[in-house]
């Protein structure tokens, strides 16, 4: 059980998508905007975990023409943002955006995040706890998953919301906003890498 918890702890702590556009919208936007856009990202990963444990996933996914429409859109929208992020200028924010993204954009951006589909399935089909009781290790880990997932993205959002106060130089705006594009893109290289080299 402690090994499942760690797992989710690691894989859901590093740069992906969602933590990195999350601290976006609290760095450019502040909390409450950034909650609404958290909100939004809890219902897509959850979404996503119920399309994984279900099957629905694998079933879309089977399919060679789905499975590579939804690797182009989920590469050119990751590939945007992160070019809005790393073009930003010398403040560290979610593209320089103008307009809150809101709980729908946190919605679409977990149905075309790659690293939530590949997380979500090694979570739920990996680490074996009740074996014979599969209603009881998916609540469980449902639950787990939750726990560990927000708290882990509310951290992120203080960090972009801290990141904003500091008012640091430009050149180490910069720096950062360099280093949150180049995490993005190696999401993005590791999704093509799995899809191509399996």
């Amino acid at each position: 059980m402690l090994t499942f918890a760690l797992a989710v702890f690691l894989l859901i702590i590093t740069p992906g998508p969602g933590v990195l556009t999350l601290a976006g919208v609290g760095s450019a936007f502040g909390y409450k905007p950034g909650f609404r856009y958290l909100l939004g990202l809890l219902i897509g990963q959850n979404m996503v975990a119920l399309a994984v444990v279900s099957g629905l996933a694998a079933i879309l996914l089977a399919a060679p023409i789905v499975r590579n429409i939804l690797l182009v859109l989920s590469v050119s929208y990751l590939c945007f943002l992160a070019y809005k992020i790393a073009f930003s200028g010398t403040k560290t924010a979610f593209a320089g955006a103008q307009k809150e993204p809101g709980i729908s954009g946190g919605v679409m951006l977990q149905a075309i995040n790659p690293k939530a589909y590949v997380v979500n399935t090694s979570f739920f089909t990996g680490f074996a706890i009740w074996p014979d009781n599969f209603a009881a290790e998916i609540t469980y880990k449902f639950i787990v998953l939750n726990l560990i997932w927000i708290s882990i993205h509310v951290l992120w959002l203080a960090v972009g919301v801290t990141i904003n106060r500091l008012n640091l130089a430009p050149r180490t705006q910069f720096i950062i906003n360099i280093a949150m594009a180049l995490a993005l893109l190696s999401v993005i290289f590791l999704a093509l890498w799995a899809q191509f080299y399996r």
